[in-house]
């Protein structure tokens, strides 16, 4: 944690990196070393270090969360599967009902957010290899920082589509500082380059630290090929192979394994290991974490916080969707409906409705007040299911797939799967991951990939489009993407809006 952490204070001081001159006496005329400058910053291995650390601190503003809601919520509501409490959270209500529209501050701070880590990345990949250092600690930097400036486009083009693509540093004088919007196509080869780069960096398989291992570029690797093979590229069925392989390389490395205990999934002790390839990373008491207000109930008197705002919970559909028996279903494994009073911890109260537990720090909420406990970004569960997904598509069902979704089912309780056609086993990997690995953020990408919804109700997969949320609202054509902020676009007009906004 500490390396991941270090030298803040200069890491901000990269991102504002001015030119100065003293004018006085000649024998007063020296350089102040305090002052970092393009020129003389990058030149010693801390600063490598200190740069590519800038670029992981991008990750954690869609985090934020408190009572205007957080950006990561923006995800989950445009699914129809989460419910709030919170009224005064426009935003999320905006999407929630799908009236959304591009003043939402939740995109802009994903947009913002993430091309400020770009824009980090892209000093670091410039930068570094003019500075004298060990070759190989300098080939593991730049191999994070292509990870990360791949995984922002990621997340930015699925989001919103066609956007600029920049791939230097620019200052007040580039032509690229207004850029025009670059296809889609072309932000995804950009991915794969830089994800090939950080593949070969030598970077190790984990890095309990919370750094870009090995394993962690090959599971995006099979992610986003998995996407490219789906909408709205539908590049080719060669990629579902390219996902299955990169699965399998995190499968057969040995490295990683689920954990038996749900609860260590959010367990502060378990953070980096096991089943996490790579999360965000937080320290209680330095950089805490703060969604923990917003999976708890609204004033209810259960938590040491003091703010209790109801921020997301599950729809009740959602859970009874669950297969019977699923122990992901069961109090205190994935959701809660009670917990004691904090006045009173021999009470016991009867919530109503289904809140989070899966990322619940159970310390921060009785006594610190302060969470340490990251979010997880890829663990090893979707490791298994990218694999038992692409590799139906390839060959149909195998002894292999069988045996990676059965491990997750295994878990929770459930009878194996076996027999099953193509089709049947598509399906079954679909429904395994919307549970597995729900309020992860990972579900509103897996429905506009397939642009296929699952009907929790009639427990049917049907058409994104058209689909109908338990609570009313129906998926158009322009909630495949979300709305550029309207900041950029008053900005840059040379971005167009998405349609429908």
């Amino acid at each position: 944690m500490k390396k991941y952490i270090n030298k803040i204070s200069r890491v901000i001081l990269i991102s504002m990196l001015m030119i100065t001159t003293w004018g006085c006496n000649e024998f007063l005329d020296e350089t102040d070393k305090s002052n970092f400058t393009l020129e003389n910053y990058f030149t010693l291995p801390e600063h490598a270090t200190s740069v590519v650390n800038s670029i992981y601190e991008s990750l954690r503003p869609v985090m934020q969360s408190g009572f205007g809601g957080g950006p990561w919520m923006m995800l989950e509501f445009s699914t129809g599967l989460a419910n709030t409490e919170l009224g005064q959270a426009q935003n999320s209500l905006f999407v929630r009902n799908l009236i959304n529209n591009s003043d939402n501050g939740y995109g802009q701070t994903y947009w913002t957010s993430y091309y400020r880590g770009i824009a980090n990345a892209n000093l670091a990949i410039e930068k570094i290899p003019e500075i004298e250092m060990d070759s190989e600690t300098q080939n593991k930097l730049l191999g994070e920082a292509r990870f990360l400036r791949a995984f922002y486009y990621f997340n930015l083009v699925r989001i919103f589509g066609d956007i600029p693509l920049i791939t230097s540093p620019i200052d007040l004088t580039s032509p690229e500082l207004y850029p025009e919007a670059a296809s889609t196509a072309a932000i995804y080869d950009q991915i794969v380059a830089d994800l090939e780069v950080a593949e070969n960096a030598g970077l190790p398989w984990r890095d309990t630290s919370g750094r870009v291992s090995l394993g962690a570029v090959k599971t995006l690797m099979a992610s986003v090929y998995l996407t490219m093979a789906g909408y709205p590229l539908q590049a080719g069925d060669q990629y579902f192979q390219l996902a299955a392989e990169k699965a399998n390389d995190v499968i057969q490395s040995g490295t990683y394994h689920l954990f038996t205990d749900y609860d260590k999934l959010h367990s502060v002790e378990d953070k980096n290991q096991g089943e996490h390839i790579f999360m965000i990373q937080y320290a209680a008491f330095t950089i805490p974490s703060s969604w923990q207000v917003s999976i708890i109930p609204y004033n209810r008197g259960i938590s040491a916080y003091s703010a209790e705002t109801g921020g997301i919970f599950s729809n009740q559909e959602f859970v009874n969707a669950f297969e019977n028996g699923d122990k992901r279903a069961e109090e205190k494994t994935f959701f809660y409906t009670e917990y004691s009073l904090e006045s009173d911890r021999s009470s016991t109260k009867e919530l109503g409705d289904y809140y989070i537990w899966k990322h619940f720090d159970e310390e921060a909420q009785l006594n610190t007040t302060s969470s340490g406990l990251n979010w997880p970004v890829f663990r090893f569960a979707e490791v298994l299911l990218i694999y038992a997904e692409a590799m139906n598509e390839v060959s149909g069902p195998t002894d292999a797939t069988y045996e990676a979704i059965n491990k997750i089912r295994e878990r929770a309780e459930l009878p194996l799967l076996e027999n099953l056609n193509q089709e049947e086993f598509r399906e079954a990997v679909w429904r395994e991951k919307w549970v597995e690995m729900c309020f992860e953020n990972k579900t509103w990408f897996d429905m506009v990939r397939l642009r296929k919804a699952w009907n929790v109700v009639s427990g049917e997969f049907e058409n994104y489009v058209g689909h109908q949320f338990t609570y009313g609202p129906t998926i158009t054509e322009r909630e495949l993407l979300f709305p550029i902020p309207t900041a950029e676009i008053r900005n840059n007009d040379k971005l167009s809006q998405n349609q429908g906004y």
